[in-house]
């Protein structure tokens, strides 16, 4: 019985490939070309999808700086970026390193993919490995979870894991699993990931839901536009900057202050407590939309500002995980993401001070799954003898 990833990086046992010496040296070239494609194409979706820009309109990719549109000749991946030097050729303004990291990175792991996977089973795991890259780099920059395709993913691979054995059986005894017993796995792995995610959250919201500030003076806050699309708006108290996506992560969520002379659009309102809202401000029995002010401020007392313990996208984004993998990789993917966040809390300082975006630890524990991590789970039970 073959074992999925027999072919680890030689390229010569993988079933999509005819005889024929040319192909086994094509077919990997193509998939790292393949790769870089897709990552191009990243690079669009996580620049435009937290900004609530439409991915298609404009079809062309452009300059942030000065928005002229990039002719294909200038959208060459990685090449563009290496030749221009990670400039603009238009403005020169500076091309952030972050997109010829993602075409580099998506290359190369689907290449990985296709020396280790059979059929098609390597077309599933270059969606996932898509899913994951865009989702980390998201996450990572603007603390948000694009929810929408986590839900959208699990009913398709409800249907793809009854047809095709996919991905499901990996460290598994069932390897090649499909039919009605597909769907189960799939189910199980989603329903697992969500709902151990969502008791964690709640957990976190019990212990950690709130952060009080007592000042023993009165302390200076603002609201600060931010300066370029890259930034986000930030509550400021004192010396302290808070972006928007570390404070509202539900509807419900809201930062209150006990304080006087708050000033919305440089008139002052009278009230000795504030609520600000996602989307409002409530003054005493007044109420005025962010999206009309120009500026806001006051002096504050005692300030509750929300907190999580975990964001509301890690669980969709961990069933994602768990529905193309199964309930074995939903296990090993949340053990892996939390040694990982530990060791960049540690060497790095991620999260000091800050929240932490857990949702590329998360990734980065399926990608470890994805080309070995089962391996060394069946070989550590194997080796306690279960």
């Amino acid at each position: 019985m073959k074992e999925w990833g027999m072919n680890v990086l030689c390229f010569t046992d993988n079933a999509l490939l005819t005889p024929g010496a040319p192909l086994v040296v094509v077919m990997p070239i193509l998939s790292l070309v393949m790769g870089a494609l897709v990552g191009s194409f990243l690079n669009v979706v996580i620049y435009r999808v937290p900004r609530g820009l439409d991915v298609n309109n404009p079809k062309r990719s452009y300059c942030p700086g000065c928005k002229s549109q990039i002719p294909w000749y200038r959208n060459i991946p990685v090449v563009t970026w290496l030749v221009q030097r990670g400039r603009c050729a238009g403005c020169d303004s500076k091309i952030p390193a972050r997109y010829v990291i993602v075409e580099i990175l998506t290359s190369v792991l689907f290449w990985v993919a296709w020396g280790l996977y059979p059929n098609i089973s390597v077309l599933i795991a270059w969606v996932l490995i898509a899913l994951l890259v865009a989702i980390s780099f998201i996450d990572g920059e603007h603390y948000v979870i694009p929810v929408n395709w986590c839900w959208l993913m699990v009913p398709v691979l409800m249907v793809v894991s009854f047809f095709i054995p996919g991905l499901l059986g990996l460290g598994d005894t069932s390897v090649g699993i499909s039919g009605w017993g597909g769907v189960l796995t799939s189910f199980s792995g989603f329903l697992i990931g969500y709902l151990g995610l969502v008791g964690v959250v709640l957990i976190g919201k019990l212990l950690f839901g709130k952060r009080v500030i007592e000042c023993e003076e009165l302390e200076e806050w603002s609201l600060k536009e931010p300066a370029s699309d890259e930034e986000q708006l930030q509550f400021v108290l004192g010396e302290e900057s808070i972006d928007w996506g570390e404070v509202f992560y539900r509807k419900t969520d809201r930062i209150e202050l006990t304080g006087e002379q708050f000033l919305v659009d440089g008139q002052l309102v009278k009230g000795s407590s504030l609520v600000i809202r996602a989307e409002e401000v409530v003054i005493g029995e007044r109420t005025f939309s962010l999206d009309k002010l120009k500026s806001l401020s006051g002096m504050a007392s005692k300030v509750v500002i929300p907190r999580e313990a975990m964001g509301a996208g890690d669980p969709p984004l961990l069933g994602m995980i768990g529905a193309f993998l199964g309930p074995f990789a939903v296990i090993f993917t949340l053990l892996s993401s939390c040694f990982y966040a530990i060791a960049a809390a540690i060497l790095g300082r991620v999260g000091f001070g800050k929240p932490l975006p857990y949702g590329p630890f998360l990734a980065l524990g399926a990608l470890t799954w994805l080309f070995g991590g089962h391996r060394f789970l069946a070989w550590y039970l194997d080796f306690i003898g279960l």
